[in-house]
């Protein structure tokens, strides 16, 4: 096997893939797909023609992709705009497919890479920008995954824990907002709630239905971004956050706290508020405490320091950020809140600038640079 020639044909093979109507990501993709194909193939066959070859099978691989894209929206489009309460709808085999997915040859990160990349449509940067990792590290770990189930029969199914981080980080990128794909997580939920007496996919279930309550309040009609304490709730969705909290409180009776209730617990404090000011931050941070405990996540160690801020002052959040990455996604946009409000304009507006060139995405960029402009015109007059 040749690497050095794989690599040489590469964007050549892309560049005929977009050249017949494709997209430069799902091209790439197409492309990887084959790669990995080759290298499994041509030691024990090699090929005259290899870039023909690549090209046949990359744009066979882009028409699968595309295909199974298309059933992925067809199914999408049964859903209701806003998710409907009670049980899901007659289960479809979505969720047979995250399970399968979810195979035990796989690590738990890698079978979640996969099945958002090979059920949920998105792209290998959403995936890495999900995961927090380089994209070109995600792609390496969506190539091993591939290749490890290519080597296995899909008659074991996976657990329970990966296929509902899958669900929480499709959902996630869905409420984001660069693929409409909450809705859709809130019905596989459904459905595995249906299927299982497992609390923390009633807790997972709460949680989406309680964010998703907040979806309409959450941008501006011309797009922009409108934060939490900012939001007119009286555009929030009571009957989600009612189902939500209903959903929470059964879970917590059984006892068996996990990640994704202590979440939905803190989503259920804030929907619980009238007003921004009603919010009850201590139990906020106690709940943080709780997910900090459960998970030892940087990114809830970061949340909490929010929360500090809000209960016990913006110094105490600064200080609470100590030891904390400061590379960390949506750092420098939480120490940049903390330090407007504890009157350092100068550093906040430094630090607004910052995270804006680190957003993951152009309503969140464009949030923080109104923050950054906003602050450097009242440090000028």
């Amino acid at each position: 096997m040749d690497d050095a020639l794989l690599r040489t044909l590469t964007p050549t093979v892309i560049g005929v893939l977009v050249r017949r109507g494709a997209d430069f990501a799902a091209a790439e993709d197409a492309v990887q797909d084959a790669l990995i194909e080759a290298v499994r193939a041509w030691p024990d066959d090699p090929r005259r023609d290899p870039k023909g070859w690549l090209v046949t099978v990359a744009w066979r691989k882009f028409l699968d992709a595309t295909r199974a894209d298309s059933s992925r929206r067809h199914r999408e489009v049964r859903v209701e705009a806003e998710p409907s309460p009670g049980p899901g709808e007659a289960v479809d085999d979505t969720l047979q497919l995250y399970f399968l997915c979810a195979h035990p040859s796989l690590t738990p990160a890698s079978a979640v890479a996969l099945t958002l990349r090979a059920v949920s449509g998105l792209t290998t940067r959403q995936i890495a920008q999900a995961y927090l990792v380089p994209e070109s590290t995600m792609a390496q770990r969506i190539s091993r995954a591939k290749r490890t189930v290519s080597e296995v029969r899909f008659n074991q199914p996976g657990d329970v824990a990966t296929v509902l981080r899958v669900l929480y980080l499709v959902f996630n990128e869905g409420y984001g907002g660069s693929i409409d794909l909450a809705a859709e997580a809130i019905r596989l939920t459904r459905q595995l709630a249906a299927k299982t007496n497992h609390e923390e996919v009633a807790g997972l279930l709460a949680l989406m239905l309680l964010h998703h309550a907040r979806r309409p309040a959450r941008t501006r009609t011309d797009g922009s971004l409108v934060p939490l304490a900012e939001q007119d709730r009286s555009l929030w969705d009571t009957r989600l956050i009612a189902e939500g909290v209903v959903v929470l409180q059964a879970a917590l009776t059984r006892d068996r706290l996990g990640e994704f209730q202590a979440q939905a617990a803190i989503a259920a404090l804030h929907a619980d508020a009238q007003t921004a000011a009603e919010t009850d931050w201590l139990q906020i941070v106690e709940w943080y405490d709780e997910l900090v405990r459960l998970t030892d996540s940087p990114v809830a160690r970061l949340n909490r320091a929010v929360a500090v801020g809000e209960a016990d002052g913006p110094r105490a959040g600064l200080a609470t950020l100590t030891g904390l990455d400061p590379t960390l996604p949506r750092y420098a946009a939480v120490a940049a809140y903390l330090h407007e409000r504890d009157g350092d304009p100068v550093t906040a507006a430094r630090l607004y600038a910052e995270a804006a060139r680190s957003a993951p995405n152009l309503p969140e960029r464009d949030h923080l640079t109104r923050q950054a402009a906003r602050l450097n015109t009242q440090l000028r007059s």
